[in-house]
């Protein structure tokens, strides 16, 4: 599938596809400096990361408060955001990343793109808990990791939306033995193997 197909079953705006497109260059003028992505993805930065990221957003009900952990270059926190202008202006966003210099670059992109977020310059087990409705993470851990850091983020009857790949099934095996939860593997349109969790009812064994 080429990006412009992507796009197309994505369905985004002519003015949300004007922010992505700002983002592109805000992150491509800030890469080299504090490595936000590897170099060698840059050339694939539409399919893998930001069309990646619009079908996180597409998987769940717009919360009033959606949360981002270890956002990084903002996959998908920061596309969340600029989504969100014209698909859910009443929505809070709010980014967690300890890295000072990747909480500046969010707030630069988040600007530059005419995005509202809140950057949270904390690490995750310590930042306050957030009370999410959707709580997202991309690339951070493994799936027993991320339900300790939901445990403390999501809110009650909340749902945690975690791209996974090809050995997600095995992830939500070994986190089963620590863990109760629902999860709802979704298709991911850019990888064949891979899936979103849409997870649920997060609880200790």
């Amino acid at each position: 599938m080429n990006e412009k197909s992507i796009l197309e079953v994505l369905n985004v705006s002519r003015e949300t596809l004007q922010r992505l497109e700002r983002f592109e260059q805000v992150i491509l003028k800030w890469n080299p400096k504090i490595n936000l992505v590897s170099r060698s993805s840059l050339k694939q930065i539409w399919t893998r990361h930001i069309a990646d990221s619009v079908q996180v957003f597409r998987c769940a009900e717009r919360p009033d408060h959606w949360v981002d952990i270890g956002s990084g270059g903002g996959f998908p926190g920061l596309i969340v955001a600029i989504l969100a202008v014209e698909e859910a202006p009443d929505m809070k966003v709010t980014l967690v990343e300890s890295d000072q210099r990747k909480s500046a670059f969010l707030r630069t992109a988040a600007r530059e793109c005419g995005a509202r977020v809140t950057v949270v310059s904390k690490r995750i087990e310590e930042a306050d808990p957030q009370n999410a409705g959707v709580l997202s993470a991309r690339a951070l851990a493994d799936l027993s990791l991320l339900l300790e850091f939901a445990e403390r983020h999501l809110g009650a009857g909340g749902t945690a939306l975690f791209p996974k790949g090809e050995s997600w099934k095995k992830e939500v095996d070994n986190a089963r033995q620590r863990w109760q939860f629902e999860a709802e593997p979704v298709k991911s349109l850019t990888e064949p193997e891979a899936v979103i969790l849409k997870i649920k009812g997060v609880a200790r064994v």
